[in-house]
């Protein structure tokens, strides 16, 4: 079975910073890939009325943090920048972090946080798709060394030049969402990675559309790194305990419902419910921890369910 990689998407609501900041070099001690937290101004799971860290400033400090965990947001909420400072931005974070960023971007959807911070949401999901489509290409120039130029309905850009460009020769531009019209041709034009998520089935039918939209657009799929959000995952050796764990998370998360159908239990568990994203060819698994950070399960997924999957 070929290496999985695991991506740990560490949760920036109801946390603290210094919890936070622990989680991100945890996620670099135990070896994951990827290091992630969300773009978001207002919690997302359980209520919105409790405190949120801002991602960018977040990924700033862990990339100071860290050491070979790569870094980036899951994903960035196109509506809240202009597509060329997000490109600087995201240069920038590969010179604090040395070569590790990627850039993660997608369409947004939280109307309450737009409404609260003043931030035009458009007049919908394909609106907020058409803005997503004229900012691809500003970045993805950007980002390559060329100086785009823009005068979209929504942005503009004058001959905007990146200067210093990136570390890594090409700074991975990753699109998150699975809608099967728009953005995943995004993903087929434009992404170096993908990352989806619902469960198997989802994943099979998305994985499906991409690979048509490459066939039309004329991109090969091998150039595309799949990656999964699998979401939460706790990890013990009693499945009653992990219920009862999984219960205080969630409630600390803003009094939240659980999830259902969620990679839980023992590590056997865990690794049963992953392999048939790995089989697909998904192997890069990006697991969701809420705060507390929960490190026993964190560290078991990197450890135990790992060896498992490479195994097969």
């Amino acid at each position: 079975m070929p290496d999985v990689k695991l991506g740990a998407l560490c949760w920036n609501q109801y946390t603290s910073w210094p919890d936070l900041l622990e989680a991100g070099k945890r996620a670099d001690r135990l070896g994951f890939d990827t290091l992630w937290t969300w773009d978001h101004l207002y919690p997302i799971v359980g209520s919105a009325e409790g405190p949120i860290l801002e991602g960018w400033l977040t990924l700033a400090a862990w990339a100071q943090a860290t050491q070979q965990i790569r870094i980036g947001l899951m994903v960035g909420a196109n509506t809240f920048r202009e597509p060329a400072l997000t490109a600087k931005m995201a240069t920038t974070l590969d010179h604090i972090s040395g070569g590790r960023a990627i850039l993660g971007i997608g369409g947004a959807w939280f109307e309450t946080e737009h409404e609260a911070y003043g931030i035009p949401f458009g007049s919908g999901f394909p609106e907020r798709l058409r803005w997503l489509s004229e900012a691809l290409p500003i970045m993805r120039g950007m980002l390559h060394g060329e100086r785009p130029t823009a005068a979209g309905p929504r942005y503009a850009a004058t001959a905007v030049r990146n200067d210093p460009l990136p570390i890594q020769a090409r700074l991975p531009l990753l699109i998150g969402g699975g809608g099967e019209q728009v953005t995943l041709k995004l993903v087929a034009r434009y992404g170096d990675a993908n990352n989806v998520g619902g469960g198997l089935d989802n994943v099979k039918r998305k994985e499906a559309v991409l690979l048509q939209h490459c066939e039309s657009v004329g991109r090969d799929p091998a150039e595309i790194e799949r990656t999964v959000g699998i979401g939460t995952v706790i990890i013990r050796d009693s499945r009653a305990e992990v219920e009862r764990l999984e219960k205080r998370i969630f409630e600390r998360n803003g009094r939240a419902r659980p999830w259902t159908h969620q990679p839980i239990g023992t590590p056997e568990d865990v690794a049963e419910a992953l392999a048939p994203f790995v089989e697909i060819g998904y192997r890069h698994l990006i697991a969701g921890f809420p705060a507390p950070h929960d490190e026993e399960s964190m560290t078991r997924l990197a450890t135990e369910v790992r060896p498992l999957l490479e195994r097969g």
